[in-house]
């Protein structure tokens, strides 16, 4: 997807970005502050249900830990991960192909960049088509427009 001609000519503060990202990666980008963008993703989760089992703090460790790896650079000014599973949905998703234990748990993640600091990233993962994962690519894609305020 692309932000449409209309909101990138009305300068609208958030967009669909997935040049940014690989291709299967699923972005979205917004000028909101990114603790605000932090707590959609987290309330997204909860609000459907679910329980966050893990929220990672990758930007706070890559800081740390820059020094002991030779890294001189800054890259993120927040990032953050959001780490949750779904009891009803990861079994339908299994009951048509045992493989995909692969993509459980699921993941959100949001990020601001040192070079762009005041513009919030927010997004995941995408599986692949079929075999009941669309409903999962689906959920994610809920979560993370919401927390985008799209």
């Amino acid at each position: 997807m692309k932000p449409s001609s209309i909101a990138v000519a009305l300068g609208i503060a958030f967009s669909t970005v997935p040049a940014i990202a690989a291709e299967d990666v699923t972005l979205y980008q917004t000028e909101e502050p990114f603790e605000d963008v932090a707590l959609g993703v987290s309330d997204g989760i909860v609000n459907r249900g679910y329980v966050v089992d893990y929220h990672g703090l990758i930007g706070q460790m890559l800081e740390r830990t820059a020094a002991d790896v030779g890294a001189s650079k800054a890259l993120y000014r927040n990032a953050e991960f959001f780490q949750f599973c779904s009891a009803v949905l990861s079994r339908q998703v299994m009951e048509q192909d045992i493989g995909n234990i692969a993509y459980c748990p699921y993941i959100v993640f949001v990020y601001e960049t040192e070079e762009q600091p005041g513009t919030v990233q927010v997004g995941f993962r995408h599986l692949p088509e079929g075999g009941g994962r669309d409903k999962v690519n689906e959920l994610l894609d809920e979560i993370a427009r919401e927390a985008a305020g799209q």
